[in-house]
């Protein structure tokens, strides 16, 4: 008979927690997804959750076959959301392949999430200079040293990768920016905010991106839909 661990103890289906009884109704949203965005990710900050512009980036290949990770969103407008990575990486790839994109911003402590779908495409290298050299110096040689999702013999490799490169460009030096990092905009077709509620009966209402042939006025714009929890 094998020993019982701790990890026995934990059942995943008993585990649950009542969510808030405050909803989220059409008349308090914003006129544009951005701007209701902002609205949250403001009050998510100010509430102290751990980087708040944590998002799962979920993008899929030409085949259609899924892959998921985090990342950090750096920086939103009425154009769509940004994040930055290595252009060689899987998911860069993948949207190269496939530019649909889904993001996913899980504020557990909050009861709430906020869903994106869309399309990606690359940001200018302007722009994507202006950040790269924001970051920290360590960061900067960080981006040239990992070949990002390629296979590597070990952690030595990378580590060595590193210090070459901390010795050609010490601290206070300019570090060039890779040609091969760079940034992604996600335009949103549709944003659905999330907001958990008491006996699983959630708030759920997602903005719809209107076409500008839809509209009377001639300008695109957004509907507003509710979805059962």
């Amino acid at each position: 008979m094998r020993a019982v661990s701790h990890a026995d103890d934990l059942d995943p289906a008993t585990m649950r927690a009542q969510y808030r009884s405050e909803g989220l109704t059409e008349r308090e949203l914003a006129d544009s997804p951005y701007e209701q965005f902002a609205r949250w990710f403001a009050q998510t900050t100010a509430s102290g959750l751990l980087e708040p512009n944590a998002m799962i980036v979920s993008t899929a290949d030409a085949a259609g076959r899924p892959s998921s990770r985090t990342v950090l969103m750096k920086g939103f407008d009425e154009q769509g959301f940004v994040f930055f990575t290595n252009y060689g990486s899987r998911k860069a790839g993948e949207i190269a392949a496939n530019p649909y994109v889904s993001l996913l911003f899980p504020w557990h402590s909050l009861a709430r999430q906020v869903i994106v779908t869309g399309t990606a495409e690359r940001v200018s290298r302007e722009e994507t200079a202006a950040y790269f050299h924001s970051r920290p110096h360590g960061s900067q040689i960080g981006a040239w040293a990992s070949a990002q999702s390629s296979v590597v013999s070990s952690r030595a490799e990378i580590d060595a990768a590193y210090e070459r490169l901390a010795a050609r460009y010490p601290e206070g030096e300019p570090v060039p920016l890779p040609p091969q990092w760079g940034g992604f905009r996600v335009a949103a077709e549709t944003v659905e905010f999330w907001q958990g509620r008491e006996n699983r009966l959630h708030d759920r209402l997602r903005y719809v991106r209107e076409e500008a042939e839809k509209k009377a006025e001639g300008a695109a714009g957004w509907r507003v839909e509710r979805l059962c929890p």
